[in-house]
């Protein structure tokens, strides 16, 4: 069934995939269906070229386009990463980061390694050792999962 659809469609059917695979790229975000879609147009002209030649069987195309995926994809990778920027702000997204270091006072107690602290507006669950309400602590750690600083007591 594969080799009768591949043998009508011609070198059209890899266009036609890597068309739809660029639209698909449009509507779902990421950048991943681009190099494929890639792959697949650069394999559809590959296929206008030598659709004629006899060892260009519908396996061979396929083989040809998954080795073109990684390829496009590795260098879709090496150019994404070239064009990154260093920050002149490289906490900003990073919330909990931004508090390491900073001094507040226990609003809850922590018990059983677990408290309340405010800073600026915002409650933060602490963990650290069992101190009282009011006792002061410094951040020292932050855990991105769950919001959950890491305090120390502060003598």
């Amino acid at each position: 069934m594969l080799e009768r659809i591949f043998h009508e469609l011609g070198p059209w059917n890899w266009m036609v995939i890597g068309f739809i695979l660029l639209v698909l790229e449009i509507m779902v975000p990421g950048v991943f269906l681009l190099w494929i879609g890639i792959a697949a147009l650069i394999t559809g002209i590959v296929s206008l070229l030598i659709w004629d030649v006899g060892f260009w069987v519908w396996q061979a195309q396929v083989v040809v386009f998954l080795m073109l995926s990684l390829i496009c994809a590795y260098i879709g990778k090496q150019i994404v990463w070239s064009r990154r920027q260093d920050t002149d702000q490289p906490m900003l997204n990073q919330r909990g980061e931004q508090m390491i270091g900073r001094t507040a006072t226990l609003t809850e107690p922590i018990r059983e390694g677990r408290g309340r602290i405010q800073l600026g507006d915002t409650l933060w669950r602490v963990s650290g050792p069992d101190l009282p309400i009011g006792a002061r602590v410094r951040v020292t750690g932050a855990t991105a999962t769950d919001l959950e600083l890491t305090v120390e007591a502060i003598q």
